[in-house]
Order: structure tokens, then sequence, then C-alpha cells
């Protein structure tokens, strides 16, 4: 079956054999790896994901090390290793085509050496929209979590002015790099002087939770549940890193929260987690599917992906809620990054097209705390001490371990019954 792909590199540079420092093989999988890293998958799955494939182009025995900064690939046990660093982070939708390389070339349908051309076109390609229209995503984002966190009218038009205030920071910050490390500290300072103005003043109740919606965007729960993942798969090196890195931006935030709570001389006790109002099933649903096009509008998803992804989010949506309501936030956390896993699996065999990380990843953003639904799965709660605490990190195991559940469902053989339709 891969007859084809491993004579793709038959060729050689004279007085040279297949494992010399000149192996295409090695360079094709160093470029694969750099860009997954880039792309924001955890290091268990990017050093798998090289094995397979080296399998794939001849080089069983293939030697992956993984890091978050670059990785380290030799073809075998007796061949010398390459290092490649990992570049500047990859947009979703160059995260997609680069799976689908991967997706294809595992499946003998891709030419090494046009695998490589591919890498190229796919770092250099621009996106769908402008950068602009990406940021503006993050207003519905911010008004759709806010009508299923706090469905009140002016809470949510509280979000809306405050996301806008976002994707203005977010655009400003790409502009001028040196004020980037400032966004998480900024953002989370003038959103919470909005919001917390307005309560002052008895426009609005339950601040928390317009706050967090508001936010949710850039908070770095992805960061500190991949981490969390990477610790539990025994890439301890790289999990740290993640952790260490999103505590970082996560203290941030909460030190921008804390100091509008001082500048407006709000008490730290009216930070609470209050729901002011219940949402009905009709202001969920429209909450969530607010959200959901915000995010594929700021992350660039592929158009062809977009009903497939809406699928896998309802499925981890209707079971986070569901189980999470029943069980605490820990249990919705996991059954959700399950569910979704199972659901992108299922739809990959359905399609037929690029690797299940497409319709996983997004769904995995709606699950993880800091990310689409952090109240769903982690009561991040200012000032109440060692409970808050307790309930954010079991929430972040919870979507964790799911995370790793859900890593073992997609490696699940495709049926060969019902063979896979072709790709729209």
């Amino acid at each position: 079956m891969h007859a084809t792909v491993r004579a793709m590199f038959s060729t050689v540079p004279p007085d040279r054999g297949p494992d010399s420092p000149a192996d295409p093989r090695r360079r094709l999988l160093l470029e694969l790896g750099a860009g997954l890293l880039s792309g924001g998958l955890p290091v268990h799955d990017v050093e798998e994901e090289l094995r397979r494939l080296g399998r794939t182009l001849g080089a069983p025995d293939v030697r992956v090390a993984a890091l978050t900064t670059g990785l380290f690939v030799a073809l075998s046990a007796d061949d010398a290793t390459a290092f490649e660093p990992v570049g500047p982070a990859l947009r979703f939708d160059q995260t997609a085509d680069l799976l689908d390389v991967v997706h294809r070339l595992r499946a003998g349908g891709l030419e090494g050496h046009r695998a490589l051309r591919d890498l190229d076109a796919i770092r250099r390609a621009p996106a769908r929209w402008p950068a602009w229209v990406a940021d503006l995503g993050m207003v519905p984002v911010g008004v759709g979590l806010c009508l299923y966190l706090q469905p009140v009218a002016s809470n949510v038009l509280a979000a809306a002015i405050g996301s806008l205030l976002v994707a203005g920071l977010t655009m400003t910050a790409r502009r001028l790099p040196l004020l980037r490390p400032l966004l998480p500290v900024t953002a989370g300072f003038l959103v919470s002087v909005l919001v917390l103005g307005a309560a002052r003043v008895s426009l609005l109740d339950g601040p928390l939770r317009t706050i967090v919606a508001t936010l949710a965007v850039l908070l770095p729960g992805a960061l500190l549940v991949t981490g969390l993942s990477e610790i539990a798969a025994g890439a301890a090196s790289a999990g740290t890193a993640r952790l260490v890195s999103g505590s970082v931006q996560l203290a941030l935030f909460l030190t921008g929260v804390v100091a509008a709570a001082t500048v407006t001389g709000v008490p730290v006790s009216a930070l609470a987690d209050t729901q002011v109002a219940t949402p009905s099933w009709w202001v969920i649903s429209l909450g969530l599917a607010l959200a959901v096009a915000g995010l594929v509008i700021n992350v660039n998803t592929p158009p062809p992906a977009i009903p497939w992804i809406v699928a896998v989010i309802a499925v981890a949506a209707a079971v986070q809620v569901t189980v999470g309501s029943a069980n605490g936030a820990a249990v919705g956390g996991l059954a959700g990054a399950v569910a979704a896993a199972a659901a992108a699996t299922v739809a990959h065999w359905l399609w037929g097209g690029s690797s299940w990380q497409v319709l996983y990843l997004p769904a995995f953003w709606v699950v993880v705390p800091g990310s689409f639904g952090l109240l769903n799965t982690a009561q991040i709660e200012v000032g109440n001490g060692a409970h808050a605490v307790l309930a954010a990190v079991s929430a972040m195991f919870g979507v964790s371990i799911g995370t790793l559940i859900g890593s073992v469902i997609s490696r699940i053989p495709q049926p060969t019954a019902a063979p896979p339709r072709p790709r729209p």
C-alpha cells in the first residue's frame, strides 16, 4: 500500500546512504513536526503522529523527542539526530491544511517532495479574510457566552462593548508587537473597569460572569489543559512549560481584574460567581450559535469543515451541559471532551477527509476552562479561597483526562464495512 510513498525518497545524493544527514525523510518529519507543534498540538500526539508516519516512509525505528520550542528527529538508533525549532504559531486553517498533508502522506496519496512544497505553501498562505475581521469575531463570542452565563440585557450590552474593546486591543498588539506581553493585564483591567464601573452604579449585577464572557477568548485555559494532558501522558518537560506559561498569563488577567476593582472601589466580594438569571433552552441555543459563529470567524475555519465542526461542538456542548449540571464541572468537562473526540472520529469516518483533530480542536476550545465554556467547566471565583482553586484544578484535570481518552478513541480503526464517502 505504501510502496509509492517509500519510493518517493529512493533517490539520495551520491556516496551517501539513506540515513545520511541529507536524507529528505528526516527533513519532511522535522518540517511536519515543527508545523504540528506550531499549531498547538500536544507533544505526545506529535511524537506518535511522526512515528506512525515514519513507518509509512520506510523508517520504522524513527526516534522523535518533541518539546514546546522544537523537536529532535533521527531515522534510527544509529542515525544522526537533527533539530528543528518551532516557528511562529499557525492559524487554525493552516493547521487543518497541515494535518491534511499528514493524512494524505500516511494514506499513500502524496509524494514526499510535493509534501515539502505544500508545507511551504501552507506557511505562506494568506488568511481567508483580513485580520481585523477575525478579531471582530470576538464580539459574537463574548455576546454568545454572556447570553449563556448571564442572560440579562445590561450584562449582554456590557459584554458586547467589552468585546469590541478586546478586539481593538488585539489589533493594536498585532501592529505593535512590543505591547503584546501587556495584552492580558491591559484587557483584564479595561474590561473590568467597564463592567465593575457599571455594577457600582447599579446598571448590572453579577459582574464576574460578564467579565469572564468578555475575556474568555483570550484566557489560557487551552494552554493549561494541554499542559496537564502532556504531563499525564509522560511529557513532563513540555507540560510543565505550558502550565507555567498559562499560569503566568492567568495571573496577569487576575491582576488586571483586581486592579480594576481597586480603581472602581468595588469590593472583591462583589466578584463572587452569581448568576442573576437562568437562561432558557432557546437562549442557550442562541448563545451557543453566536459563540460558534464568532469562533469560526476568529480562527479562520476552513469552510468545508464548518458543518462538521458545528455538529461536533453541538454534541460536546449538549453532553457537557447535561452531565455537568448533574455531576459537577469536572465530570462534565471529562464527558464533554470524550463526546467531542467520539463525534469527531465518527465525522472523520463519514467525511473521509483530513484528520480528526480538525474537527476536534474547536470543540476542545468549547469544553476547556478559559476558552468557550470557562464557567461551564471551571467555576473560577475571585476571592473565594481554596474551594475555587480546587474546583478549577479538578475541572482542568477532568478535561485533560477526557482529552487523553479522546486521543485513544481517535485511533480506533475505521470500519471496513462502510467505506468513507468522498470528501466534499
